[in-house]
């Protein structure tokens, strides 16, 4: 039997030159750190170049794609589909969960169903194959995965971020901005995780935690 790594490949219709970088890519931090002995390095790496990958081809697909759209409307559709809910709804179409190498202690706290997990996942994807085959090749393959959201019409698929909605509701309501405030910031630099506190007019309203503060 495959891989679930070569199984995720033969599906995708996906061929790497270097096998290592695809099972790399789905290497969950929890796996290594149950498996020390194994000698693997887990995905974040590849994850914090596939970030800017990512960021790079929608910006440069929705330039291209709405030419008469203006910047803000760009930033919001862009924030829409590389946000950690939009980046995991692409990497649930693409049965990515199913593929991952984890701990058992992150499997059985649901881990491979978390939006952020799958949205990394699909982060480090994206850049085993920019290091495999190139950018034009890894443009190609974003473009088919992300189709619905690049060719969806203005404010169908492009709503607006839930800070942004809830900035506009406080002020709307109280006048005033959203307070938020930071309680923890741990990781390191290049995969922190954020937790952060939101109140409107002293009302505590919630605890939001995410890789960014956002």
């Amino acid at each position: 039997m495959p891989s679930p790594a070569v199984a995720l490949a033969t599906r995708l219709g996906l061929t790497f030159r270097d096998t290592a970088l695809l099972e790399q890519a789905l290497i969950h931090s929890s796996f290594v750190n149950e498996h020390p002995e194994s000698a693997l390095s887990s995905n974040e790496r590849l994850e914090f170049l596939g970030d800017a990958v990512v960021s790079l081809v929608f910006s440069e697909a929705l330039w291209i794609g709405h030419p008469d759209e203006p910047e803000g409307g760009l930033t919001t559709r862009r924030a829409a589909i590389v946000s950690t809910r939009g980046l995991a709804r692409i990497a649930a179409r693409l049965e990515l969960g199913p593929a991952l190498r984890m701990g058992q202690g992150a499997e059985r706290s649901g881990e491979r169903h978390r939006a952020s997990v799958l949205a990394a996942s699909l982060e480090a994807l994206v850049a085993a194959l920019y290091l495999d085959q190139g950018l034009d090749a890894t443009r190609e393959r974003l473009y088919h995965w992300a189709a619905p959201e690049l060719d969806a019409p203005r404010g169908s698929s492009a709503p607006k971020p839930p800070k942004s909605r809830l900035q506009e509701h406080s002020f709307a309501t109280t006048n005033h901005a959203p307070t938020y405030t930071l309680v923890s910031a741990a990781g390191p630099d290049h995969s922190k995780h954020y937790v952060v506190d939101v109140s409107i007019a002293g009302q505590h309203l919630g605890r939001g935690a995410g890789r960014s503060r956002r």
